[in-house]
């Protein structure tokens, strides 16, 4: 007889009893209770006894994310967590904000634990801004089966990054380069040829892709359900007080020299499972483009903000095409009139619960009941503030 059995035979029926409590119950419970806490405080429970150890660390379920979003020194933690056995199966990374991590940790990751995230699907290296394409390199080539990857705002990730991107992991299904100022119309090449899959890209601020970029992705990856197109509709970054006038003309030079056309936009219509698009700041839109663009049936969501050119036809025309909307902006738009709301009300108002017509001068009855008149449903009036 094992001591540790022979100790509990020696207890009294309440010991055991308690004992047993301990050794089995309780780490059932952690395990029902482990999946629904967050990865800080399921580590703390480790800490509780050994038998909660010994039993959350068996169940592999519960280890299948690190998240060290905004943390310091996220780049060290995660090298330290990777050494544990418990996280070699894991399935997601958060490194949002981690702005600390660099090249130098993703490489020790490809050569010290390749094979410990060749499961790995999501990552997220949003607001990383110390990674390169070297970094882009040396993480995709030990993750091959990544779903998921995002990196938001880095303006050091160039096309050699997201060759390596395509050339290492095969199945990604949603893409997020917004921010990505350095990245051009061969990457729409590389994504479109490689990822006919996709089913989410998000290209905003991406501001050296044109037409041609934008049509490749169109043609090729016809099964895209969310796309974000979001242009430089904003100026307040800490230059614009000290550059004042200049800063704002060249920020207005680039955005009309970089947007998108027409031609470019008609080619959305090609979409057929789209849901959500985002076209805020798309100058160049024309009636014309959203009309193509009212082709896409199951839109839900509608971002139309400070599209300047639209009026009342492009609009008309979504209202009759696009008859599930949830969500539509209008923000800024002076061509629109109480005559596209009225059309609106007609074939939307049983699924329209968000409606921005803030700042749109033609429409007369947009106080909060007169547009409740029309879509009975809204319960957000306001997306931009």
């Amino acid at each position: 007889m094992r001591i540790e059995e022979k100790a509990v035979a020696e207890m009294g029926d309440g010991e055991q009893q308690k004992m047993m409590w301990s050794r089995e119950t309780i780490p059932r419970v952690m395990k029902i209770v482990g999946a629904r806490l967050h990865q800080r405080d399921l580590v703390s429970l480790l800490l509780v006894s050994p038998w909660i150890h010994r039993a959350l660390v068996s169940y592999s379920s519960l280890w299948l994310v690190l998240d060290f979003r905004e943390k310091n020194k996220a780049g060290e933690r995660l090298i330290a967590a990777l050494s544990l056995p418990r996280y070699h199966h894991l399935k997601e990374i958060n490194l949002e904000f981690a702005q600390d991590v660099e090249d130098r940790h993703l490489e020790v990751l490809r050569t010290e634990f390749h094979g410990t995230l060749q499961n790995l699907e999501r990552l997220n290296l949003n607001g990383c801004q110390k990674i390169s394409d070297k970094g882009i390199e040396a993480i995709t080539s030990c993750c091959r089966k990544l779903k998921i990857f995002s990196i938001y705002w880095n303006v050091r990730v160039t096309d050699v990054g997201i060759n390596h991107l395509v050339e290492n992991c095969k199945h990604i299904s949603d893409l997020n380069l917004s921010g990505c100022k350095n990245v051009s119309d061969k990457s729409m090449q590389l994504i479109a040829n490689n990822y006919p899959e996709l089913t989410s890209l998000n290209l905003t601020r991406c501001i050296k892709l044109t037409d041609v970029g934008l049509q490749q992705i169109l043609l090729k990856c016809s099964l895209l359900q969310t796309l974000n197109l979001y242009a430089l509709s904003r100026y307040n970054t800490p230059s614009a007080p000290r550059l004042g006038n200049f800063y704002l003309a060249l920020n207005l030079y680039l955005l009309f020299l970089f947007s998108f056309t027409d031609k470019a936009y008609r080619t959305i219509s090609n979409l057929p499972h789209l849901r959500f698009l985002d076209l805020c700041g798309s100058q160049h839109l024309s009636d014309e483009g959203l009309t193509c663009i009212a082709k896409c049936k199951d839109l839900v969501s509608l971002n139309l903000t400070w599209c300047v050119r639209i009026t009342d036809v492009g609009v008309i025309a979504v209202a009759k095409g696009c008859r599930s909307l949830e969500f539509l902006s209008l923000f800024g738009i002076i061509g629109v009139t109480d005559k596209c709301l009225e059309v609106l009300s007609s074939c939307c108002s049983n699924t329209l619960t968000t409606l921005d017509v803030n700042g749109c001068i033609g429409i007369k009855r947009r106080s909060r009941d007169e547009l409740l008149g029309l879509f009975p449903y809204l319960n957000c009036f306001k997306v931009h503030s």
